[in-house]
């Protein structure tokens, strides 16, 4: 029997990096079975993928010692969703105490003879460049996002170009003329940088660190960012780039960090049951993330104008921004009695431990989804066509929002940030605008023809193989090549 190849993967200690890396593996596993694959992370994290892994599987999931209290985190806190908003950048900067565990990590793997031909690691991790090429293993950089925010991304913080003017909009560097952002366009992070700040040299070296890598791997379709994969592969200083996405379940069923609590599999049934007694595209959805939330002033009036739209809904209610993401919710920060009348009426589901998102936006009930613009839940919601209301928050939440209005027109914007003031009367609209305009049935065409580009990305009939997965096969069969040779 053949020796099997490894590949050891290193996701960032946050949902939206993991899930999709843990779907990849498993793409790896299905299409690649002479191939075994190591996703490494920290304990916790770790423990939450264990229950993902069916029996006999070739992906194996190994632990680094990692203390969040070492470095001024809250105790047990391995992942962004346990963390306030202004901590996630000191969970950012600790990446690097993993270093010296995964080169030892490494080391060990190939005096046991398990020598890895490639290490796929996420973009924040630039000093795995390093570890692969002493010891002479291909490497691959792993983006969760898709090619235009990261792109985005990648100027603004190496250029800080809101810095160099006075002006409410301005150019980004490396992009056309044309395309311009408005500083409420920016992160609070972005707003608050000057290039001599921990975050923006943190990042500024990782993105320049990028051009040594062997492969760039982007959770992205062709066919949905051509524009997009043209910039990325401008800002990558000649490394290839792999548009090798959508990196989730196209049957609509969610494995990766499922709850296992028995309460919970109650409610994904509740929900289901609920949503099963609507009429097709009737049902806003509501969800922000594992990380972001709104204000409380903007819950407020975002629940007086759900209320006020009678169309039924389910959120993911978290506590608002400035509070941990995990702690307990409190009514006041809701209309007095909305809850209750909302279960009485049954208009509106309020969901305040976990969602099972990707299910509720497969359902043919779910019409329309009120987002924060997140990479993946972008992917989601596009993956079976439903149209987005975006309210970015964060990140390269702004420019992504921006890209899904202007470039694939499936988004509207309801509004910006957490400071943006919102008012009930516009929720109302903007709802009506989608669920009945003509605005939302041509959102609706175009998020459908985006769902049908996925799908195409990963068809594999026969002699037919989509886009992505001839990306997979060639990234692959050059990771894989013995002592290769870089560019």
């Amino acid at each position: 029997m053949a020796t099997q190849k490894h590949i050891v993967m290193l996701p960032y200690m946050a949902q939206g990096h993991l899930i999709p890396i843990f779907h990849l593996a498993k793409l790896i596993e299905q299409r690649y079975p002479d191939y075994t694959i190591t996703i490494v992370n920290t304990p916790l994290n770790i423990q939450k993928l264990q229950s993902s892994l069916p029996p006999n599987s070739n992906i194996h999931l190994i632990d680094l010692p990692f203390s969040s209290s070492n470095h001024g985190l809250p105790p047990n806190s391995e992942n962004t969703d346990s963390l306030k908003a202004h901590q996630i950048p000191l969970l950012l900067l600790t990446t690097e105490s993993l270093e010296p565990h995964f080169n030892l990590l490494i080391s060990n793997m190939i005096k046991d003879g398990h020598r890895p031909v490639c290490i796929i690691a996420d973009i924040f991790y630039d000093w795995t460049i390093n570890t692969a090429k002493t010891q002479n293993i291909f490497h691959a950089t792993y983006m969760p996002s898709g090619a235009f925010g990261t792109a985005t991304f990648m100027s603004i913080w190496q250029h800080l170009p809101h810095t160099k003017t006075d002006a409410m909009e301005f150019n980004i560097p490396g992009f056309p003329s044309s395309f311009r952002l408005h500083r409420s366009q920016l992160s609070i992070n972005m707003r608050a940088a000057d290039g001599s700040d921990a975050l923006s040299i943190f990042l500024q070296r990782n993105f320049q660190s990028l051009k040594t890598s062997d492969a760039i791997l982007c959770n992205t379709v062709k066919d949905v960012e051509l524009f997009g994969l043209k910039l990325l592969q401008c800002f990558s200083g000649g490394v290839p780039v792999y548009p090798i996405g959508p990196l989730l379940p196209l049957d609509g069923k969610m494995s990766a960090f499922r709850p296992t609590e028995k309460a919970l599999a109650v409610e994904f049934e509740a929900c289901v049951q609920w949503l099963d007694g609507h009429s097709p595209c009737s049902v806003i959805f509501i969800g922000f993330g594992s990380e972001n939330n709104i204000s409380a002033s903007q819950m407020m009036a975002l629940a007086e104008g759900l209320e006020s739209s009678g169309r039924p809904f389910i959120w993911m209610i978290r506590p608002p921004f400035g509070f941990a993401m995990k702690g307990e919710f409190r009514e006041e920060w809701l209309p007095k009695g909305f809850g209750e009348r909302m279960r009485v009426s049954g208009k509106g589901l309020l969901l305040k431990s976990w969602a099972p998102q990707l299910e509720i936006l497969a359902h043919k009930s779910t019409g329309v989804f009120i987002s924060h613009c997140g990479w993946n839940s972008l992917l989601e919601s596009l993956s079976w066509g439903v149209p987005i209301i975006g309210w970015p928050l964060a990140y390269d939440h702004f420019c992504l929002s921006k890209m899904m209005v202007e470039e694939l027109g499936v988004c509207v914007e309801l509004a910006r940030g957490v400071e943006d003031e919102v008012e009930s009367v516009e929720v109302e609209r903007v709802i009506e605008l989608v669920l009945d305009g003509e605005k939302g049935k041509k959102m609706k065409k175009k998020a459908f023809k985006c769902m049908e580009m996925m799908r195409e990305a990963m068809k594999d009939d026969g002699d037919v193989k989509g886009s992505s997965l001839i990306a997979l096969d060639e990234f692959i069969n050059r990771a894989s090549v013995p002592c290769y040779f870089t560019r």
